[in-house]
């Protein structure tokens, strides 16, 4: 099920992160290595989360590689330490929409979104360059607790894009 693309004013949020470097074949990666370093790093330093786990694109050039933070937003920042670093999600308007179903389709969910923003003249917060596009912040937050919700079938996705101001 995917809702209808809307347009949203974000605050700025403070988020903790752990940077990567994949292939489009390598997407697993940033969940299975990041996220469990940003749930110790929280556990140890005590710190609060504000939201579910994200992905953040920072730069995508498909035919190559892709940066990509595995990220969660957190009441307060807290120390830098090993691959975890800190952030700032930054504020402006955002277009994003939510899909329930298997994470395999976020590709062509992520067309549709990209789709709509083009036809209704959004444009992304974003410049062109030679080793891809890069994005001031592209979100794909995943609302449902794998723990909770067994069934790939019924997670939820939030994608949310910065627009350009």
């Amino acid at each position: 099920m995917l809702t209808l693309p809307k347009t949203e004013q974000r605050a700025a949020q403070p988020y903790i992160y752990v940077p990567f470097t994949v292939t489009m074949q390598q997407m697993q990666k940033p969940a299975r290595e990041g996220f469990p370093q940003l749930f110790a790093h929280l556990e140890k330093h005590g710190l609060k989360p504000t939201g579910e786990a994200f992905y953040n694109y920072r730069r995508i050039n498909m035919e190559d590689t892709l940066d990509v933070e595995a990220g969660i937003a957190v009441e307060s920042l807290g120390p830098e330490e090993g691959q975890v670093k800190n952030g700032t999600l930054p504020a402006g308007n955002f277009i994003g929409l939510s899909w329930t179903g298997h994470p395999d389709k976020l590709i062509t969910v992520t067309g549709m979104l990209i789709g709509w923003a083009n036809l209704t003249q959004q444009k992304f917060d974003m410049e062109e360059k030679p080793d891809g596009d890069h994005f001031a912040c592209r979100l794909e937050i995943y609302e449902s607790d794998p723990a909770e919700v067994p069934n790939m079938e019924d997670w939820v996705t939030t994608l949310a894009f910065k627009l350009k101001d």
